[in-house]
């Protein structure tokens, strides 16, 4: 009788459920997926439970595959050379192979006063604490969002729409992905909806306090609420557990997305950095690089050799409010395109992009190993290149 394999998953995000989900093609791999929330999280919805439009949950049995088993809890630890992680409730999990998918979340506050008076929205939990916030707010009061990425965008825009004055403070330029022809787009968008929006090197914030944001140029904004949607971070599980990392705690990688220490452990989404050049934090990015992971363990369990990981991108994805929106494309190397959508139909491909996202997570579970995704190689090549670095190699199978 063949033995079985266990895989083990820590994080049930875009990366970890498509990982978990593309696992059970095989009858002789049993998953595990270990994840500190009962529900998957909609990440990219974040914004709408900031605005009180979306809950932005769903239940695992709508996206993750019948075979695999959930386990709530919060790893503590990896022991690599026992094969075994350490939960937060006590006891410890074994596996075969592992996969960590623990994805991001907010950095850790490098400006006085963010800690203590900012409100971050990178995780459920925290766009959940800000809501109540804003519902005992005033509706003449001062709300200052911080950051010009999407979720500072969608921020805004989204409390805007509902009535809420806001200033969007960018800290450099408005959209920094966007093509120039894009960003004036959005700006005109958020102009209609009436946010103040302070660009230049000059509205970069300082300090946070109670009542006040603090700018370079000496100015200080009345700030009633200030919610901070700058730079992500992620856990330290791979730094404590002892595994090799990048300078962010992303867990390093060969192009197979193989840790570089150990064979048995492969990473995927936002905390994974193969050849220590990680792709830009995304669902875009999550789900392939989930899909990858688990064809890399699949290969392994086959005796196959895993292939590298290639992806090309297509654009970015922004609501501004629930009825206007932009889809700003890109060509496969992660770099904006001239062209865009915006306007309703903006609005309406975001969302069909929600839901989508959220459908090929549930067709994987229904049928392993069907989600497919554009691939392109030159980016890669090229960073390697401009660091005249080849590839990061694994480690020799244990």
């Amino acid at each position: 009788m063949t033995e079985n394999t266990h895989v083990v998953v820590i994080g049930g995000g875009y990366a970890g459920v498509m990982a978990a989900n593309r696992l059970t093609q095989r009858d002789d791999v049993t998953v595990t997926l270990i994840n500190p929330r009962p529900t998957f999280v909609e990440r990219i919805r974040l914004h709408q439970v900031v605005g009180g439009s979306h809950d932005a949950v769903v239940d695992y049995r709508e996206v993750l595959a019948e075979g695999v088993r959930l386990v709530v809890d919060t790893v503590a630890r990896i022991d690599a050379a026992g094969r075994n992680v350490t939960v937060a409730a006590g006891g410890t999990v074994g596996y075969d192979y592992l996969i960590y998918a623990v994805g991001s979340g907010s950095a850790d506050p490098r400006v006085r006063g963010v800690a203590e008076f900012a409100y971050p929205i990178a995780t459920l939990e925290e766009a959940q604490r800000l809501r109540p916030v804003l519902d005992a707010a005033p509706a003449t009061a001062a709300v200052t969002v911080v950051g010009a990425g999407p979720t500072g965008m969608e921020t805004a825009a989204e409390l805007a729409e509902a009535g809420r004055n806001v200033t969007l403070v960018c800290g450099g330029v408005l959209g920094p992905y966007l093509h120039p022809q894009g960003r004036r787009s959005v700006a005109k968008r958020l102009a209609g909806l009436g946010v103040t929006v302070l660009e230049g090197p000059g509205a970069l914030v300082t300090a946070v306090t109670r009542d006040a944001v603090q700018l370079g140029s000496g100015r200080e904004l009345p700030s009633n609420v200030t919610i901070w949607t700058t730079g992500f971070g992620v856990p330290d599980l791979a730094v404590r557990s002892g595994l090799s990392t990048d300078a962010l705690g992303r867990l390093l990688t060969d192009e197979t997305l193989t840790s570089v220490d150990d064979v048995r452990i492969v990473a995927a989404g936002d905390s994974a950095a193969p050849s220590g050049l990680p792709f830009r934090m995304s669902c875009q990015a999550a789900r392939p690089l989930g899909a990858h992971a688990a064809d890399t363990v699949l290969n392994r369990i086959a005796g196959e050799r895993p292939a590298a990981f290639s992806l090309g991108f297509a654009g970015q994805c922004i609501s501004l409010g629930r009825r206007v929106g932009i889809f700003q494309f890109a060509h496969k190397d992660d770099t904006a395109k001239r062209l865009f959508i915006g306007g309703r139909p903006g609005a309406k491909l975001k969302e069909f992009v929600c839901k989508h996202t959220v459908k090929g997570l549930a067709d994987e579970a229904r049928k392993p190993g069907s989600h497919t995704w554009v691939k392109d190689d030159s980016q890669r090549q090229q960073l390697q290149a401009e660091r005249g670095e080849a590839p990061a190699t694994a480690a020799q199978a244990a």
